[in-house]
C-alpha cells in the first residue's frame, strides 16, 4: 500500500511538472563532450548517489560502469515500464508514451521480435549500398554548398535522416514535412514531461503511414511495408506506428549527434581523421569504437524502477525507488580506463553502452555502426583537409538534453 501511494504521488508531481529542477539537470549536462565538473565530482560519493527525493520516492544515480551494466542487464529487479508515472495514457493515441524502451516482459518481446528480423547481420549487409549512397549525396550536397557548410545540417543531420526514411520506407513527398515533427524531442531546456506532447508528430505522422501502407504499400522492402504485411492482423496502427517511431527515434538524433560531435573531436585529433582516411577495417573500428565511448550522445539510459528491495552496488534501493543510469559517466569511469578524459582510439574500447545493454539494447546498434563507419570514412576521403572555420568558444552545444548534440558546427572543406 505504501509503495501504491508512493507511485500515486510521484505520477502526479512528474506529470504536472513543466521544467527539471535545477538541483538534478547535471546527468543532462555537458561541458563540449566532457561531463560538466558536479557529474564528475559524484564519484567521490561512489558508484550510486542519490539524484533526488520525490514524495517518499529516492532517485538514484548510477555512474560506475560495473554497477550500470549490472543495472540495465537486470529486467528481474528492475521494471522499464514508467507510462504510469508520466501519466499519459489518457491522452490521444500519438501522444502516449511506450514502445520498447519503456515497455517490460511479454510486451517487450511481443513487439521487439516484429522488429529484430529487419536487423539481422544479413539483412542490414544488404542496407550497405543505400548507406553509401546516402553518404554519397550529402557529401555532393556539401561540395555543391562550399566552401564553408555546416556540418550539422548537410552531413550530420541529411545521413540519418535518408538511412532511416530509406528503411522506413518513406514516400519522398512526404520527407520534408516529417524532418519538421523530428526537432526539439530531446530538448529539456523549457519543459519536463511535455517533450512527450513534442513526439506527438512523429508518432502520428507514423501511425498514418502505417495506415496507408494497409491500403496501398509504396515501398514493399521498407519496415513500415513488411511490419503491415507480416503482422498487420496481430498489431493495429498504434502499435506498429510506435515500432516504427522507435526505430526513427533510436536512429536518427543518436546518429545525427554521432556524426557532428564525432567529427568535432576527430578535427582535433588528426591521427585518427588519417586512420579513416586509411580505411583499414580494424583501425576504423576503433576510432568508432572510441568515439562511442568518448561522445555517447544518449546521456542516460531510459529510469529503472525497482520491483522489490535490491542492492545496487553497495547501495540498498528500495521498492519502487528509481535508478537513473548516467552513459555518460560510465563510458568516463576511471575504474575501466587509465585516462578516461581522453580520446585514445589506439587502445580496446569493447563493451560501450552507449547503446544501452541487456534485454533493452538498441535493436538498431550494428546500423549505427555502419552508417559511422561508412561516413565518417567519406568524409575523411573526399575532404582530407576539413577544419573548423570558426572560434570553437562560438560552438553552441544543446544546455539540458537526453541526447546530447551541437546546435551547428561550421566547417571549411579545404
Amino acid at each position: 500500500m505504501a509503495v501504491s501511494l508512493r507511485r500515486t504521488a510521484l505520477r502526479v508531481a512528474v506529470s504536472s511538472a513543466r521544467r527539471v529542477p535545477s538541483s538534478i539537470r547535471y546527468p543532462l549536462q555537458r561541458n563540449g563532450v566532457d561531463p560538466v565538473p558536479r557529474l564528475e565530482a559524484s564519484r567521490s560519493r561512489g558508484d550510486v548517489v542519490q539524484l533526488a527525493r520525490l514524495l517518499g520516492t529516492r532517485v538514484w544515480l548510477v555512474t560506475g560502469y560495473d554497477v550500470a551494466r549490472s543495472v540495465l542487464a537486470d529486467s528481474d529487479a528492475f521494471a522499464n515500464d514508467v507510462r504510469e508515472l508520466i501519466g499519459r495514457q489518457d491522452r490521444a493515441p500519438a501522444e502516449r508514451i511506450g514502445g520498447l524502451g519503456m515497455t517490460d516482459q511479454p510486451d517487450h518481446g511481443r513487439l521487439r521480435q516484429v522488429l529484430t528480423p529487419y536487423f539481422t547481420r544479413r539483412r542490414l549487409a544488404e542496407l550497405q549500398d543505400d548507406i553509401d549512397r546516402v553518404v554519397s549525396d550529402a557529401l555532393d550536397d556539401m561540395a555543391a554548398h562550399g566552401p564553408v557548410v555546416d556540418l550539422v545540417e548537410r552531413f550530420g543531420f541529411a545521413v540519418p535522416f535518408g538511412v532511416i526514411c530509406d528503411l522506413l520506407g518513406m514516400p519522398e513527398v512526404d520527407r520534408t514535412a516529417f524532418r519538421q515533427h523530428g526537432a526539439a524531442r530531446f530538448d529539456l531546456r523549457d519543459a519536463g514531461t511535455s517533450i512527450f506532447d513534442t513526439a506527438a508528430g512523429t508518432r502520428q505522422f507514423l501511425i498514418d503511414l502505417v495506415a496507408a501502407e494497409r491500403r496501398a504499400p509504396y515501398l514493399p522492402d521498407g519496415i513500415v511495408a513488411r511490419m503491415v504485411a507480416d503482422h498487420g492482423a496481430d498489431f493495429d496502427d498504434v502499435e506498429l506506428g510506435g515500432l516504427a517511431d522507435g526505430v526513427f527515434l533510436g536512429g536518427y538524433e543518436t546518429s545525427a549527434s554521432m556524426l557532428s560531435l564525432g567529427t568535432w573531436v576527430l578535427l582535433q585529433h588528426p591521427e585518427a581523421w588519417q586512420a579513416l582516411r586509411r580505411g583499414e577495417r580494424q583501425e576504423v573500428d576503433r576510432v568508432v569504437e572510441e568515439l562511442l565511448r568518448f561522445v555517447c550522445p544518449v546521456q542516460v539510459a531510459f529510469p529503472r524502477i525497482a520491483r522489490r528491495e535490491v542492492m545496487v552496488g553497495d547501495t540498498r534501493v528500495r521498492e519502487g525507488d528509481v535508478v537513473v543510469v548516467s552513459l555518460t559517466a560510465a563510458g568516463r569511469d576511471p575504474a575501466r580506463h587509465v585516462d578516461p578524459a581522453r580520446f585514445d582510439p589506439t587502445t580496446e574500447a569493447a563493451g560501450t553502452l552507449a547503446f544501452g545493454h541487456g534485454l533493452h539494447r538498441c535493436v538498431g546498434a550494428e546500423l549505427a555502426r555502419m552508417e559511422l563507419r561508412s561516413a565518417l570514412v567519406a568524409l575523411a576521403r573526399r575532404f582530407p583537409d576539413l577544419s573548423l572555420a570558426c572560434d570553437p568558444a562560438e560552438l553552441r552545444f544543446t544546455e539540458l538534453a537526453i541526447v546530447h548534440g551541437v546546435e551547428a558546427l561550421p566547417v571549411r572543406l579545404s
